[in-house]
């Protein structure tokens, strides 16, 4: 286990042997098993969820109707391990956990943009779905494309212009 006390330039980390966090609600999705799961949101444009939110931070949702898009943190409770080198979904070559989004990571945290279809208490409505039923949801912040949207970024090795055939149009999801 990891306990440094002090990083390499000097900063005090205090005690980092273990980092704890708990859900705060569920994300629900028609999509049961890793196989079946789109692997990003632009391959899931018709596919609908539900996100339940834990009555005790309903509170929280104050103001979240004025965003269309909201990004959405949770733990990827399927991981089946951690690889440092691992094949992405998009390609054959293999490249470090840190250039992919693979689930299986030292810290099997996901992150998807999810469209906010509608607001019912402690209930969400989203569009976009590209996450497994029954995920352990960690955290929403709104999608803000002043603060989230970076002109010029490059792709690395994602640069494949036809990712659209690599696993379908986008918008489409199923079985391969």
């Amino acid at each position: 286990m990891w306990n440094h006390t002090t990083s390499s330039n000097g900063v005090n980390l205090g005690n980092m042997d273990e980092i704890r966090y708990k859900a705060i609600g569920i994300i629900y999705s028609e999509f049961t098993d890793k196989a079946n799961t789109p692997i990003q949101g632009p391959f899931a444009k018709n596919a609908k969820g539900t996100v339940e939110l834990f009555t005790e931070y309903a509170e929280g949702l104050k103001d979240i109707k004025g965003f269309s898009h909201l990004i959405l943190i949770y733990h990827f409770h399927l991981s089946d391990g951690c690889s440092l080198i691992s094949k992405p979904f998009l390609e054959d070559n293999q490249h470090g956990i840190f250039s992919i989004r693979h689930f299986n990571r030292p810290n099997p945290i996901g992150l998807s943009i999810v469209k906010l279809e509608n607001v019912k208490g402690n209930i969400l409505q989203i569009g976009d779905v590209d996450i497994l039923n029954g995920t352990p949801l960690l955290d929403i912040k709104p999608y803000v494309p002043l603060f989230d949207t970076k002109l010029n970024a490059k792709n690395g090795w994602v640069g494949n212009p036809h990712l659209d055939m690599v696993r379908g149009e986008a918008g489409e999801h199923g079985s391969e």
